[in-house]
């Protein structure tokens, strides 16, 4: 199959690109990895600006998604740029949101009017509106309509390194929104009648109230699913905490979260949700839609590892061209010269399967999982290959915390298994 982006795709690439580099997005990261977040709320509300959390939104509920492909696009620039925070938990959730909709709709048989009528009834949010300073420029891409000027559009989190005990604190997120959604949804939980009046009526709002704003960069989001663990990403930061438990299965939203945890990339921030919050849905349709959900997180993680394992080849290849011994630079040496060739063939193979896997889940292929799935394991072994290479190659400065290759160092080691480990990927591969 021949597969490449168009002139429009290639544009929103580079756009993102440059928003990303002008905006120093390593410092950014660092400071998210101590717990700053204003420089990564910034940075979360000019990639809205540009379109990329409206991607996997559906039109129906003010995005213009879901668009895998152009998905995948966003999501590799941002792992070029260790973008901190969510952004993969995001996807996910607006997938098992979507999913339970969907259902939801399918059993009243009229989904034209959900999203609108819900926010009729929901009360007021208090969202704090897109940032008006803004100057980041709308990259103008939109898939589905090119006449428009709207923009377009883990680790296992059994984390080993933990060292910190939980102690069920539950720090009160000050920008957060969850209180208003609660009572979103716990006003058509209070009248629901059984499982199933769960299901129609919770998800739904639940999808009416919150997919237009992760659409908009009026919320992030977060999720913890058996598939993921039991940690949410970057719970601290997120305006919602949605969790799935297997016992039922049901959907909540967390009522809170325990301390984060240390982690070995200080830039995910690890948390467990509290085992209370309004439930949302159960049963049937939550198995259903977790499936989906578990589907576009391991694919959003194959496109930002395959992004972090560009730019760990990037810098190795440049520190290669300066770095001299023996008088000559080690870039000139045969065998650096063939390992950084095994990188670069091993990502550009990653490459088509994580596009095959975008096409595949654009058309709702039924083995659209384990497209998914291969494009994970090969871009998680060849990122983490292309770490491997950058940490020998570097020499002593690969282990200084440092110095900005740790960025992508550790976050190509945390991406390899989350949602998704390269074993479990392999087998679901094999299973077709």
């Amino acid at each position: 199959m021949w597969f490449d982006l168009d002139d429009a795709q290639r544009e929103f690439a580079r756009t993102l690109n440059r928003m990303l580099s002008a905006a120093d997005t390593p410092a950014v990261a660092r400071a998210w990895a101590a717990g700053e977040h204003g420089p990564g709320r910034a940075l979360w509300t000019r990639l809205s600006d540009a379109g990329v959390f409206a991607l996997a939104v559906p039109e129906a509920y003010e995005g213009v998604g879901p668009l895998p492909v152009e998905l995948a696009v966003a999501l590799i620039e941002a792992g070029r740029h260790a973008v901190p925070g969510p952004l993969v938990e995001t996807v996910a959730a607006s997938a098992l949101l979507t999913a339970l909709a969907e259902e939801a709709d399918a059993s009243a048989g009229d989904p034209g009017d959900n999203a609108q009528a819900l926010g009729g009834t929901t009360p007021s949010t208090g969202d704090t509106p897109r940032n008006p300073d803004s100057t980041t420029p709308s990259t103008g891409h939109n898939p589905r309509n090119p006449d428009s000027t709207t923009p377009s559009t883990g680790e296992n989190p059994q984390n080993p390194d933990s060292t910190a005990p939980s102690t069920g604190h539950n720090p009160q997120n000050p920008g957060s929104t969850t209180g208003n959604a609660d009572d979103a949804t716990k006003d058509a939980h209070d009248t629901a009648r059984g499982p199933d009046d769960i299901t129609e009526s919770s998800a739904r709002a639940a999808a009416g109230f919150w997919l237009p704003r992760i659409a908009s960069g009026r919320a992030s989001v977060t999720l913890a699913a058996p598939a993921g663990g039991p940690y949410a990403l970057d719970a601290d930061a997120a305006d919602a905490v949605f969790v799935v438990e297997a016992e039922g299965p049901t959907l909540r939203l967390a009522a809170g979260h325990s301390p984060v945890q240390p982690s070995f990339d200080p830039a995910r921030r690890l948390a467990r949700p509290v085992p209370a919050g309004t439930v949302l849905a159960r049963g049937r349709a939550v198995a259903a839609a977790t499936a989906r959900a578990t589907d576009w997180a391991a694919f959003a993680t194959a496109a930002q590892t395959l992004g972090v394992g560009l730019t760990l080849l990037d810098r190795t290849v440049a520190y290669a061209k300066q770095r001299a011994q023996f008088g000559r630079p080690i870039g000139s040496f045969q065998a650096v010269k063939h390992r950084l060739a095994d990188v670069h063939v091993a990502l550009e193979f990653a490459r088509p399967l994580l596009y095959g896997a975008a096409v595949a889940l654009a058309r709702g292929a039924r083995d659209a999982g384990a497209a998914v799935a291969a494009a994970k394991v090969a871009a998680g072994e060849a990122a983490y290959d292309a770490a491997r290479a950058a940490l020998q190659l570097h020499g002593a400065l690969g282990y200084t915390d440092e110095y900005p290759l740790s960025l992508w160092f550790r976050k190509a080691r945390a991406l390899r298994m989350a949602w998704g480990s390269p074993a479990h990927c392999r087998a679901r591969v094999l299973a077709g």
